[in-house]
Order: structure tokens, then C-alpha cells, then sequence
């Protein structure tokens, strides 16, 4: 059980395994206004980074599930590094279907809604961890423009059109779930480019 290794080469030196850079995580944490102590289940968490820095910056604890056994020795060696390797604990398993032991504040997949087979899949899978009034996280990729064609929308590395709603749609559908939107922080063309360019440079070393 892992990820096929041309994934973990492609991004092999990346703390953060989505368009987001530090600047954009850390904002994103403060933003959710969570008391220190907050219970945080990430699930896809990759190298740990939102959760590490989470717990140095904002004194979250919690646990971190990932396929990748790679991913997860980086998240443990990046939790020792921090200084808050008593406070969060990554497991290599697999994120599909996994529910926390114990009810938690803040349940999250950032990037990874393949796990729950969509989004709704994905929010109906955290919300088996959630305690009563805790808040979700989730990540997902959006249309900024819906592409002309299906050859368009693969070249844009998506298997096809459906792949992804424009943002407006993407918003309605976490409504249609029943679930409030109360806070968003979007990827931007500089932070695409730095998740991306990143990986040329790992998959030629």
C-alpha cells in the first residue's frame, strides 16, 4: 500500500503537497479562529506540514493519515524538527475510510477528495470523525474557465469536463450538502507556479 513512486519523486522536496504556499497555510489556520488544544484529523496529509505548523503556530494536536509511506517518514522527521512530535502522530495507512478514534474539532482533507470518491464522498467520510458543531476542511480544484473541449480539459490533467465545477457551482454544492461555507483561501497563479515548477526540477534530479 503507496503511491506509485513517480508521484513521491515528482514531489519529493515539497513541504506542502498542494498550491499553497507557507504564507497561504499559515493564514489559512489563523482564519479558522481555533482555540489552542483544537483535535485535528488530517486525512491525505502528505509531509505534515499543515498539521506541524498548525501545532508550532497555533498549539493544535492531532493525527495525520497518508498511503505514502515516503510522505509519512517526511511528516514524522518534520514534527521532530518542529518541536511537536508529542503533540501530532502520522500513521501510514489508508485515508479512504479512516474515522478517528475519538470526535474531533477539525476534520480535513486539502487536495485529496479522491479518497471519499468526490467531494460529497469526502465530506460525508469526515464528518464520521466530527464532533457535534467542529468544522471541515476541504480542499478542491476548480474551473476558472470551463474548458472548450475534453482535449482541453486532459491537457489540463484532469481525466475529463465533469472532473470540476466552476467556483460559484463549487460553493453551491457544499451547500446543497447542507453544510455552511464559512471561510475560503484560494490558490493563486503564483502559487500554482511554485507547486508546479518545483516538480521539474525534482523529476530531473
Amino acid at each position: 500500500m503507496d503511491l506509485p513512486r513517480i508521484f513521491t519523486i515528482r514531489e519529493s522536496t515539497h513541504r506542502i503537497h498542494n498550491p499553497l504556499t507557507a504564507q497561504k497555510l499559515a493564514a489559512l489556520g489563523e482564519s479558522l479562529h481555533l482555540a489552542p488544544g483544537t483535535r485535528v484529523l488530517d486525512l491525505a496529509s502528505g509531509s505534515g506540514e499543515m498539521l506541524c505548523t498548525w501545532a508550532r503556530d497555533l498549539g493544535f494536536t492531532g493525527t495525520g493519515v497518508d498511503i505514502s509511506t515516503v510522505f509519512t517518514g517526511q511528516a514524522q522527521a518534520r514534527a521532530a524538527e518542529l518541536g511537536v512530535a508529542d503533540r501530532v502522530l502520522f500513521v501510514h495507512g489508508d485515508a479512504t475510510g479512516h474515522v478517528a478514534d475519538q470526535p474531533v474539532d477539525l476534520a480535513a482533507c486539502v487536495g485529496a477528495t479522491w479518497i471519499g470518491n468526490g467531494v460529497a464522498g469526502t465530506a460525508e467520510l469526515l464528518e464520521r470523525s466530527l464532533r457535534p458543531g467542529g468544522l471541515m476542511l476541504i480542499g478542491e480544484p476548480y474551473w476558472r474557465r470551463i474548458p472548450p473541449d475534453e482535449e482541453t480539459a486532459q491537457a489540463c490533467h484532469a481525466t475529463g469536463i465533469d472532473d470540476f465545477l466552476l467556483l460559484p457551482e463549487l460553493m453551491a454544492q457544499f451547500q446543497d450538502l447542507g453544510y455552511d461555507v464559512v471561510e475560503m483561501m484560494l490558490a493563486d497563479p503564483d502559487s500554482w507556479d511554485r507547486y508546479t515548477a518545483a516538480q521539474w526540477l525534482n523529476l530531473r534530479r
